[in-house]
């Protein structure tokens, strides 16, 4: 195959070129992606220019973008030969890791690093892998402490990975059922304003949870699974009164619980029971002047035996790329406002 430019090569005086070479051209044919848009997002992400010669990819531009580029398309083959898929997806988490990398030191070293320790958790539909050092952070801690929170902006997979990691502890067996709960407060609408029945007004605020339980298990199993009562998606306010023994809770939204409410939470978990609580404090839709649980939650029990914290940034986001912008672009307006 003839080499494909898919941007105009940099001046001549200034070429620096790293050639890699790839076996398997099947695997390369996946790793350019169709059109070769993998390659040309690379490209654009990283400002290198990429040239295809036969079973070699030549990376052309600055050193330390070179670099970062050639780890990114190295890493991204090592998934291929293991037979995982690449996507866009994929190519923007590989992609940021290196950015993550390159502060302390080589972006090779820190792919290489990430890639040797890799986090994944197993269910029925689909393998699920931590994109970035947070996230897999954020899984171990799921997997080794009773409660956990994760706490940062949307986008960054806080809920998506608390429900993986519930499915897969309880296809294996560890608990008994999955409980996920939301506080039916969003945006300032009310309840009794919505039609229909509690059911009825209740679950576009659970939709979320039923999409992610999607992803993981069979819709038909879901459903057979919740007629059961073997997974529970209900507003918080249901809770109270309950203990939740032998089972995987999820509480999302939690910056929407008051006080109260995430006491009241909290104190539900039962023996042989795991909890994680999620939130992004800059998403309160609590009215005006009432304190956010998810606040104090952080704040009493920092520091407390068998509890985890975990926070993102825009840089965890797993979305559109454009979403890690828009994220920091209030970040910053928040903290000129301050």
């Amino acid at each position: 195959m003839g080499i494909s430019a898919l941007t105009p090569p940099p001046k001549q005086d200034d070429v620096h070129e790293t050639l890699l070479e790839f076996p398997d051209n099947r695997l390369l044919i996946d790793l350019c992606g169709e059109y070769d848009r993998n390659l040309a997002q690379i490209e654009h992400q990283l400002g290198v220019h990429i040239l295809r010669r036969g079973n070699h990819l030549a990376v052309v531009g600055a050193a330390t973008a070179r670099d970062r580029a050639a780890a990114v398309l190295t890493q991204l083959y090592g998934r291929l030969e293991q037979g995982r898929p690449v996507d866009a997806g994929e190519v923007d988490g590989a992609i940021r890791m290196g950015e993550v990398a390159a502060e302390p030191g080589d972006p090779g070293d820190q792919l290489e690093m990430f890639h040797a320790g890799r986090v994944e958790v197993r269910t029925r539909r689909k393998t699920v892998e931590p994109r970035t050092e947070a996230q897999k952070a954020y899984v171990a801690n799921l997997f080794e402490h009773e409660l956990a929170f994760g706490i940062g902006p949307a986008g960054t997979g806080k809920t998506y990975l608390a429900v993986a990691v519930g499915v897969a502890m309880f296809i294996g067996g560890h608990v008994d059922r999955i409980v996920l709960s939301r506080p039916a407060v969003e945006a300032g609408e009310r309840l009794g304003f919505l039609p229909g029945d509690m059911k009825e007004k209740v679950d576009p605020y659970m939709q979320p949870l039923y999409d992610a339980l999607n992803d993981f298990l069979p819709a038909k199993q879901v459903q057979k699974l919740i007629e059961e009562k073997r997974i529970e998606i209900a507003p918080l306010a249901f809770m109270r009164g309950r203990t939740l023994a032998n089972a995987f809770v999820v509480l999302d939204e939690a910056q929407n619980a008051t006080t109260m409410q995430m006491k009241m939470f909290l104190t539900r978990l039962g023996e042989g029971s795991r909890m994680v609580i999620t939130g992004d404090r800059s998403q309160v839709d609590l009215p005006r002047g009432t304190q956010s649980g998810l606040h104090d939650a952080e704040r009493i029990l920092k520091g407390v035996k068998g509890v985890s914290f975990n926070y993102f940034t825009a840089k965890d986001v797993v979305r559109h790329p454009l979403v890690a912008r828009i994220i920091e672009a209030y970040d910053r307006d928040d903290g000129a406002a301050g």
